[in-house]
């Protein structure tokens, strides 16, 4: 079997089951050829399972022949910290201002739901990771 050539791989953070073809989407895949309206209906179709507007990272492999797959990757440690806490951002100034306190147990599922795609070879560094992220987001985190 011949493989294709690759001509493009696209990075993009788009909404859980609430893709649409508007910017970023269209202009990030109109240059490549790829149709926007058809890679939003496939996104959404796999995606319609997770919680719906929850921000899924996708990479988008686009080949010669202007077809294309994609990944779907886990949301970003952020995301997950923010909704395991029920804030809307973090803090502006994490050193002085603290928006919350991350639980032992949050922590822990955070870390198994990033641990495909998080650059740690055990859940005990994948904590470590994600409780670095709090940290710089002004949440603090049990020990």
């Amino acid at each position: 079997m011949a493989s294709k050539k690759v001509t493009a791989v696209i990075k993009l953070q788009c909404p859980a089951g609430a893709a649409t073809p508007a910017p970023p989407i269209g202009p990030a895949l109109g240059p490549h050829g790829v149709s926007a309206p058809k890679f939003v209906q496939e996104f959404n179709d796999r995606t319609k399972n997770m919680e719906r507007g929850l921000i899924i990272p996708v990479v988008l492999t686009v080949y010669a022949d202007k077809s294309y797959t994609f990944i779907l990757k886990t949301p970003p440690a952020a995301v997950l910290i923010k909704k395991a806490l029920k804030i809307e951002k973090g803090s502006g100034n994490p050193l002085l201002n603290k928006v919350g306190t991350l639980s032992k147990k949050d922590l822990e599922e955070i870390a198994k739901t990033k641990l495909p795609d998080v650059n740690a070879n055990d859940l005990e560094a994948a904590k470590k990771i994600i409780a670095g992220t709090a940290r710089s987001m002004g949440v603090e985190v049990e020990h």
